[in-house]
């Protein structure tokens, strides 16, 4: 074929609208700028929307829970004082029992020194010379102040033995009120629980749904934003030109960017993710 044939085809090809690319008749596949913003923009809406819809299932589980008021907190506190209770009483018995122990060997040294006493007084009998007889002397004076030592002590463990007991016997009536308190506040929580454990589970299984749909990228913001924020909310709606978090303005061009929905902002000013209305009134009609 001579190039004036060929450039002849081409002519006549184009005039076809035939696709140099495919051979085929018709334009060549080219999507249009504006579609190319209209997806970017339903990728990001998606996204968007797939957040506050995880935020608003979440606000309800942390509303079951505010039910419960203090009472998780007064019952870890009970717990946490019942077991300091507990390990005082354990470490004055153990004291206790060492003090025992400390009478009962005192107890064996003063009868060792009575025993060698009336050793000593017996020898002194059949002395041959004064030498011997001091001697036994000086010994029966050392083993008479040994016992009476012995004996001192004994009565100094025996009285702080009876303080320990008696502080035994306050701290273990504390430790049975302190039960009792649990006992109650226990029951009242498990009560609170039983009436909303149904309505948790389902809110939680929802919850796990919901992440399931989120790019890990945007979940770990999402909760790390969430951890962070007093009142638990990381996405937010602007109301009323605001942040629906912290409530400062949002300036106009910011506010016009996020009804785009072309990238996911957040507030300049508590980092929370920034939603608008349109958005907001689709999830709540979820």
């Amino acid at each position: 074929m001579t190039r004036s044939t060929k450039t002849q085809k081409k002519d006549k090809d184009t005039e076809k609208n035939i696709n140099p690319s495919t051979g085929t008749e018709g334009s060549p596949v080219d999507i249009p700028e504006a579609a190319v913003e209209e997806s970017i923009e339903k990728t990001v809406r998606d996204k968007l929307t797939s957040l506050y819809t995880l935020q608003s299932i979440d606000f309800k589980i942390d509303r079951l829970r505010s039910v419960r008021g203090e009472l998780p907190l007064e019952v870890q506190d009970l717990e946490d004082e019942i077991a300091g209770l507990q390990t005082r009483v354990e470490k004055y018995n153990n004291e206790i029992g060492d003090l025992e122990t400390e009478i009962s060997n005192k107890k064996i040294a003063a009868q060792e020194s009575l025993e060698l006493i009336k050793k000593y007084e017996g020898q002194q009998m059949n002395v041959r010379n004064n030498r011997e007889y001091d001697s036994l002397s000086k010994e029966i004076e050392y083993q008479t102040l040994e016992a009476q030592l012995a004996e001192k002590k004994m009565k100094e463990f025996a009285a702080d033995a009876e303080v320990k007991k008696k502080l035994v016997m306050q701290v273990e009536e504390e430790l049975a009120e302190r039960n009792k308190d649990l006992d109650a506040k226990k029951a009242e929580l498990n009560d609170i629980v039983a009436e909303t454990e149904k309505d948790e589970a389902n809110l939680l299984k929802k919850s796990e749904e919901q992440r399931a749909l989120i790019e890990e990228r945007l979940l770990n913001a999402y909760q790390r934003i969430r951890d962070n924020a007093r009142n638990g909310l990381a996405v937010v709606p602007v109301e009323r030109d605001a942040c629906g978090g912290c409530f400062n303005k949002i300036p106009p061009q910011r506010h016009l960017d996020i009804r785009l929905h072309k990238k996911v902002i957040v507030c300049e000013y508590c980092g929370r993710i920034l939603v608008d209305e349109q958005i907001m009134k689709s999830v709540e009609g979820l």
